[in-house]
């Protein structure tokens, strides 16, 4: 029995390739790159907001004192 959190190796063998095949051929390999930039731009932007929110709440906290 493996103890929890751990993931087995299997996730990362062949299972792993079949999905990217698969993919490839649901969307096609232009498609594939458009939607990894996609979720790259988006994650990023995520951050950026983060951040942003962050900031305001240090100005909030710097304006209270």
């Amino acid at each position: 029995m493996e103890p929890s959190g751990v993931l087995s190796a299997s996730v990362f063998g062949p299972d792993l390739l079949l999905v990217a095949l698969a993919a490839v051929i649901l969307f096609g390999g232009s498609k594939i790159g458009e939607l990894g930039k996609g979720l790259g731009e988006g994650i990023r932007s995520f951050k950026d907001a983060l951040k942003s929110d962050e900031k305001k709440e240090e100005v909030k906290v710097e304006e209270k004192k």
